[in-house]
């Protein structure tokens, strides 16, 4: 029988939960609570004493002080109304996982397969509210996708009591491998392709489907034509592994097409130009392992080597924005996990692309009568930033670099970014920590997490547009405490050098990580009936696709497996051979001793087809906003600042530990109150030496509307400034590039990547910055229907994020945007044209015109042959000790980078217009607010003034002007009149207010 144990705040305390929900009741819903209170609810479900459930109660779920709890019963009847959200059978429950161990471990017993503990949450609202009230506070706080809901008026909770019976799995065993016809109709092979292999038609003769193979006619044509010459069907195992192994999240299918005339994209742009460079670096080529790994590897310092991978997870952000970010951020811990031998990790970031969090109008559905509307970005804002912060924070990693950015395209799909870095040694056991190779004969040991439903067709799933029938066991939630000790197993198994190769389990589970780790030996062979699964009743297909998350695949050597499987025994972590790696060239697996699958690597991984497609792209012509006529910018400036990719992210970054491992050096928010956006973060992973890493990276998807070159031209450039901006060697910055496009089929876009790719190319050899890691997602639409029931397609605005990992010489030379002291000089670095296309302060005038963004023509554009040498040289010059401060100019212009200046030092500037680089005849207006690229804002003592300008000799400078006392930014033209005269406190309110949730 379970038991269960509630615990809640003391009256007389802070309950954090239930002031977050009165807030958001009051905000999102207009609802006015008199009082919320929250209880958590762990429900046991293993027989226990009485005195063994209070002994739990007492000891393990409550605080004495803060909280009060009884065990059976109702702490609290002091309600109108009840809400009690918890998880759907089969959802990841971390918090009742966390339970079940530690109850095990306060009583000295084991839980039996099946038995679990169970959490929920309790909501105890007072007001006078209807239920349909109470109905849109719970999908407030809940997702019909992996929650249950109970809701309940205080004489419904009298009469009828609120537990919820545990959440149990149960479904009947499975053993069923069903062959799949391929001799279909093309109509028939599509529909195959598209919503997946058919499971069972019902008494109505509907069909039910397993979900999307995201497979297309010559992928289908090339998997019947295989299997015609084996003179056989394929297996459902075999057919959903090909799927997987293709699917453009895997393979990338577009990016290795041939597109008109261009021979793959990523071979002719991305990776050559990364050859290139590595060429003309010779000796001192700081590249270890790019584009072969999970992560890319470059030197640190002798010794060491850092690797840094950045993933997107957008689809399942769609659906869960909890799970879907959480799972992002551990599953791009395991990159660097499973890089090479293993890395320890370092440091997290993250980037957030979301639709209008004060978005007011009728939500997008996904049924045609209105059902099924998509979630408010808001909630998709919350739940995505909750992931996040939950992975790493549970996990013990700094988070110490983020940005976020809105628009309204970004509805139907966020964008969710997610990125690792690792630190490895250069060698271990005396070969190189970046090589790895399973052996035949070699056991394949999968460690951590066990398997579930969720997480099927996840690779497919992402790679194609979201409709009504995208699954939600697409959706799974990791589990960081999980991975944490199976990272730490790990690090002991690797110095200990218990294992050849290793990599982690995400997309496609088992038969991604085991198919690209038999590459290495030739071969496997797997028995998927030795896999621990979660619950019984998992069909194998499952159980080898399944992408359950906390995984990670090893090759043992048999001599070692015992001493393996011991240590992590030893260290709480599930541990169990499930097969071994082979030299036979086949891909071979069981079940039960019956073969499931059995097809060629070589067909595996090289039997896709490869697509051809076509492009065109001529620029838009739009009409140019017309430029204000006025004498004082000082209103559209605070304005400015409250705009939603401009503003203070704070509420966002301060719900993020990035002290944990006490590397961080550069923190994420600067300045004397801590609350301003640095430009770049600096690492120190090793705290006994004084080099550091600088992380930053950089975004301009407004200027795609313009031109793709320009957008990702632009990218490059700032995620290498903004290195520059903190201290960092321009010389030593690698970049990385994630493409996030929509609608990749069509020619329009794939003219559009393609110019993003040749700006890529371009911008990299001209820097000789070259790229080590990458991951490009390609159908990021959504297809629905709008109010009145039309047919509706929302698609990302084309966007790449290019990140950039940075080598800093010696941290304590290291500087930051904020002004530091009265009396310093001010500079502008750089040349300032009539570059205002895509920018901010157009969006803000349409807004505030007609609500729409205004675009305009002239984009900005990067020029790297002008720019190299400036960097080079301030860079040079803040090594010297030269500047007091430097801001990298980008978004928003001159005028943000002005008042982001002043408002981290808390001191005013009072400046002058200079013309010396500037386009002639530019208005005030567009001298502030263009963001023409390669710009910087320094500041330098007066004493190192001479010194500064004279390393910076031959440069695009120009002095503004100088810090003072008195806590205001003006700007006056060459006749002393203001057209700028803003009080610092002013334009903080501007900056903090939109997002001080």
């Amino acid at each position: 029988m379970a038991s269960r144990i509630e615990i809640i705040h003391r009256k007389d305390g802070i309950d954090a939960a239930g002031l977050a929900l009165l807030r958001r009741m009051k905000a999102d819903l207009n609802l006015g609570a008199r009082q919320v209170r929250v209880a958590d609810i762990y429900t046991i479900d293993r027989e226990l004493s009485p005195e063994e459930l209070e002994r739990c109660r007492r000891e393990l779920f409550t605080d004495p002080i803060t909280q009060e709890s009884a065990v059976n019963a109702s702490v609290s009847l002091d309600f109108d109304w009840a809400v009690e959200v918890g998880f759907l059978p089969g959802v990841t429950d971390n918090a009742g996982r966390t339970a079940r161990e530690a109850v095990g471990d306060l009583l000295g017993l084991a839980f039996a397969d099946g038995q679990a503990v169970y959490f929920s949450r309790r909501y105890l609202i007072r007001g006078d509210f209807t239920r349909e009230d109470i109905a849109r506070v719970a999908a407030l706080i809940s997702n019909p996708l992996i929650h249950r809901v109970r809701i309940a008026s205080l004489d419904e909770a009298k009469a009828e009591g609120l537990a919820f019976e545990p959440a149990k799995v149960t479904l009947e065993p499975n053993f069923r491998v069903d062959e799949v016809e391929l001799e279909l109709s093309d109509e028939a092979l599509s529909r195959l392709g598209g919503q997946g292999i058919l499971d069972r038609v019902e008494a109505d003769g509907r069909e039910v489907r397993r979900g999307p193979l995201a497979l297309d006619l010559p992928s289908l044509y090339a998997i019947r034509d295989y299997f015609r010459k084996l003179r056989r069907k394929p297996t459902d195992v075999e057919l959903e592994s090909l799927a997987q192994t293709w699917s453009e999240h895997c393979k990338h299918t577009i990016f290795a097409c041939q597109l008109d005339e261009i021979d793959s994209l990523y071979k002719s742009t991305i990776k050559r130009a990364t050859n290139e460079i590595r060429r003309r670096m010779g000796a001192n080529d700081y590249c270890v392992s790019v584009f072969e790994d999970n992560s890319g590897i470059i030197s640190f310092v002798p010794g060491f080597n850092v690797c840094y991978k950045v993933e997107t997870h957008n689809s399942p952000s769609a659906l869960d924005p909890y799970g879907g970010a959480l799972t992002g951020i551990v599953g791009v811990n395991r990159d660097p996990l499973g890089t090479g031998l293993g890395a320890r990790l370092i440091t997290n970031m993250y980037g957030f692309c979301f639709g209008n969090p004060f978005w007011n109008k009728p939500l997008p559905t996904r049924k045609p009568d209105g059902g099924e509307p998509i979630l408010h970005p808001k909630i998709i804002f919350e739940g995505v930033r909750l992931g996040v912060e939950h992975g790493g924070n549970k996990s013990g990693i700094p988070t110490s670099w983020g940005f976020l950015t809105f628009d309204d395209r970004y509805m139907g799909k966020p964008l969710v970014f997610v990125g690792t870095l690792g630190l490895m040694p250069t060698e271990i056991h005396g070969r190189p920590s970046h090589e790895k190779r399973a052996l035949a004969g070699d056991k394949i040991v999968m460690a951590g997490g066990r398997v579930g439903a969720d997480g099927i067709h996840g690779a497919t799933f992402s790679s194609e547009s979201l409709h009504a029938g995208s699954p939600s066991g697409a959706v799974q939630i990791g589990d960081p405490i999980t991975q944490k000790k199976l990272g730490d197993a790990q690090h002991e198994a690797l110095a200990l050098g218990l294992y050849r190769s290793i990599t982690d389990n995400g997309a496609g589970g088992l038969s991604c990580s085991v198919g690209e780790m038999a590459k290495e030996s030739g071969g496997c062979f797997v028995e998927l009936n030795r896999v621990p699964i979660k619950y019984a009743g998992l069909a194998p297909n499952e159980i080898w696709i399944s992408e359950s998350q906390e995984r990670m695949t090893y090759a043992v050597p048999p001599e070692n497996v015992a001493a393996f499987l011991d240590l992590y025994r030893r260290r709480g972590v599930e541990a169990t051979v499930i097969g071994e790696f082979t030299d036979s060239g086949r891909c071979v697996v069981e079940f039960g001793g019956a073969s499931v699958m059995d097809v060629e690597l070589d067909f595996l991984h090289d039997g896709l087809p490869r697509k051809e497609l076509t492009s065109n792209w001529t620029r838009p012509e739009r009409p140019e906003p017309a430029f204000p006529e006025r004498s004082d910018f000082t209103e559209d400036l605070t304005e400015l600042l409250s705009q939603l990719n401009l503003c203070g992210k704070e509420y966002v970054v301060r719900q993020y530990d990035h002290e944990v491992q006490a590397g961080s050096v550069v923190k994420p928010l600067i300045g004397v109150d801590g609350d301003v956006h640095s430009d770049a973060s600096v690492t120190r992973p090793l705290l006994d030496r004084f080099e550091g890493v600088a992380l930053s990276s950089a975004l301009f998807p407004s200027y795609g509307d313009i031109d793709p070159y320009s957008m990702a031209a632009c990218a490059v450039d700032t995620a290498i400034r903004n290195q520059v901006a903190v201290g960092a060697d321009p010389k030593r910055v690698a970049l990385l590039d994630n493409f996030c496009w929509c609608s990749s089929d069509e020619p329009g876009r794939l003219g559009e990547l393609k110019r993003a790719a040749a700006a890529c190319y371009d911008m990299a050899v001209a820097h000789d910055a070259p790229y080590i890691s990458g991951k490009d997602s390609m159908f990021n639409d959504f297809k629905g229907f709008d109010e009145c029931g039309n047919p509706l397609k929302i698609s990302v605005p084309p966007t790449i994020l290019i990140s950039s990992v940075g080598f800093v010489p010696d941290i304590r030379r290291v500087v930051t945007l904020d002004a530091k002291q009265a009396g310093d000089h001010v500079y502008l670095l750089g040349e300032t044209k009539n570059e205002l296309g895509g920018g901010e302060y157009f969006r803000m005038l349409g807004e505030r015109a007609d609500g729409r963004p205004w675009i305009g023509n002239r984009v900005p554009e990067a020029d790297p042959a002008r720019t190299r040498p400036l960097y080079a040289a301030l860079a040079d010059a803040i090594q010297k000790g030269l500047c007091a401060s430097a801001c990298s100019v980008h978004m928003g212009g001159l005028a943000y980078a002005l008042a982001r200046t002043a408002m981290a030092g808390g001191l005013g500037l009072d400046l002058t217009r200079a013309d010396a680089y500037t386009e002639t005849g530019l208005s005030h207006g567009a001298w502030l607010f263009s963001e023409s690229q390669g710009r910087f804002v320094v500041t330098a003592a007066p004493e190192r003034a001479a010194r500064f300008e004279e390393a910076l000799s031959g440069q695009p400078l120009v002095s503004l002007g100088t810090v003072t006392e008195d806590a205001r930014l003006r700007i006056r033209d060459e006749s002393g009149q203001a057209f700028v005269d803003a009080g610092l406190s002013d334009l903080k309110h501007a900056y903090k207010k939109t997002l001080d949730w």
